[in-house]
Protein backbone atom coordinates (compact mmCIF):
# COMPACT_ATOMS: atom_id res chain seq x y z
CA UNK A 1 0.00 0.00 0.00
CA UNK A 2 1.26 3.71 -1.18
CA UNK A 3 0.77 6.35 1.22
CA UNK A 4 0.69 10.07 0.22
CA UNK A 5 0.94 13.19 2.35
CA UNK A 6 -1.69 15.56 0.56
CA UNK A 7 -3.25 18.47 0.37
CA UNK A 8 -7.02 17.46 0.24
CA UNK A 9 -8.76 20.91 -0.12
CA UNK A 10 -7.14 24.85 -0.30
CA UNK A 11 -9.56 26.96 -1.05
CA UNK A 12 -12.48 29.75 0.05
CA UNK A 13 -15.50 28.88 0.98
CA UNK A 14 -18.53 28.85 -0.15
CA UNK A 15 -22.40 29.84 1.91
CA UNK A 16 -23.89 27.31 0.96
CA UNK A 17 -22.80 23.50 1.23
CA UNK A 18 -20.04 22.30 -1.40
CA UNK A 19 -18.25 19.36 -1.58
CA UNK A 20 -14.38 20.41 -0.84
CA UNK A 21 -12.60 16.63 -0.96
CA UNK A 22 -13.83 13.42 -2.88
CA UNK A 23 -11.88 10.12 -1.60
CA UNK A 24 -10.79 8.45 -4.75
CA UNK A 25 -12.20 5.18 -5.55
CA UNK A 26 -9.93 2.23 -3.59
CA UNK A 27 -8.17 4.66 -1.50
CA UNK A 28 -8.69 5.43 2.56
CA UNK A 29 -7.85 8.87 3.31
CA UNK A 30 -6.70 10.30 6.57
CA UNK A 31 -7.87 13.46 7.64
CA UNK A 32 -5.17 14.97 9.73
CA UNK A 33 -5.90 19.06 9.98
CA UNK A 34 -8.37 21.15 9.15
CA UNK A 35 -7.60 24.82 8.98
CA UNK A 36 -10.04 27.73 8.66
CA UNK A 37 -8.73 30.88 8.69
CA UNK A 38 -11.11 34.33 8.23
CA UNK A 39 -9.30 37.05 6.53
CA UNK A 40 -12.09 40.26 7.00
CA UNK A 41 -12.26 42.54 9.78
CA UNK A 42 -16.04 40.48 10.97
CA UNK A 43 -16.53 37.63 12.54
CA UNK A 44 -18.05 34.72 10.62
CA UNK A 45 -19.19 31.24 11.29
CA UNK A 46 -17.88 28.12 9.51
CA UNK A 47 -19.14 24.28 8.88
CA UNK A 48 -17.47 21.18 8.07
CA UNK A 49 -18.89 17.40 7.71
CA UNK A 50 -17.39 14.33 7.11
CA UNK A 51 -19.28 12.13 5.08
CA UNK A 52 -22.55 13.80 6.31
CA UNK A 53 -21.67 14.11 10.15
CA UNK A 54 -21.25 17.76 11.14
CA UNK A 55 -17.98 17.38 12.54
CA UNK A 56 -17.89 21.57 13.35
CA UNK A 57 -21.12 22.91 12.79
CA UNK A 58 -22.09 26.90 13.13
CA UNK A 59 -18.44 27.64 14.45
CA UNK A 60 -17.68 30.79 15.71
CA UNK A 61 -14.21 32.35 13.73
CA UNK A 62 -13.32 35.94 15.28
CA UNK A 63 -12.12 38.49 12.13
CA UNK A 64 -8.87 37.88 11.12
CA UNK A 65 -8.17 34.94 12.67
CA UNK A 66 -7.56 31.08 12.35
CA UNK A 67 -9.04 27.94 14.09
CA UNK A 68 -7.27 24.91 13.86
CA UNK A 69 -7.94 21.26 14.54
CA UNK A 70 -5.92 18.44 14.69
CA UNK A 71 -7.92 15.09 14.12
CA UNK A 72 -7.03 11.77 13.11
CA UNK A 73 -10.40 10.53 10.85
CA UNK A 74 -10.43 8.02 8.61
CA UNK A 75 -12.82 8.07 5.25
CA UNK A 76 -13.11 5.07 2.98
CA UNK A 77 -13.49 5.86 -0.64
CA UNK A 78 -15.74 8.08 -2.33
CA UNK A 79 -16.52 9.48 0.94
CA UNK A 80 -16.48 13.36 1.06
CA UNK A 81 -15.65 16.70 3.14
CA UNK A 82 -18.21 19.48 2.65
CA UNK A 83 -18.33 23.00 4.13
CA UNK A 84 -20.06 26.17 4.05
CA UNK A 85 -19.34 29.60 5.75
CA UNK A 86 -21.23 32.79 6.39
CA UNK A 87 -18.70 34.70 3.59
CA UNK A 88 -16.89 33.87 1.24
CA UNK A 89 -13.60 35.52 3.35
CA UNK A 90 -13.48 32.54 4.88
CA UNK A 91 -10.90 29.81 4.15
CA UNK A 92 -10.03 26.20 3.96
CA UNK A 93 -7.26 24.29 4.24
CA UNK A 94 -7.54 20.69 4.76
CA UNK A 95 -4.61 18.22 4.89
CA UNK A 96 -4.35 14.33 4.92
CA UNK A 97 -2.56 11.00 3.88
CA UNK A 98 -4.39 9.05 1.07
CA UNK A 99 -3.75 5.32 1.19
CA UNK A 100 -4.30 3.39 -2.09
Amino acid sequence: MATTTKVLARTAAATSSTTLYTVPAATTTVVTNIVATNTTSTAGTFTITLDGVALVSGATIAANDTVTIDLKQVLAATKIIAGLASATTINFHISGVEIA
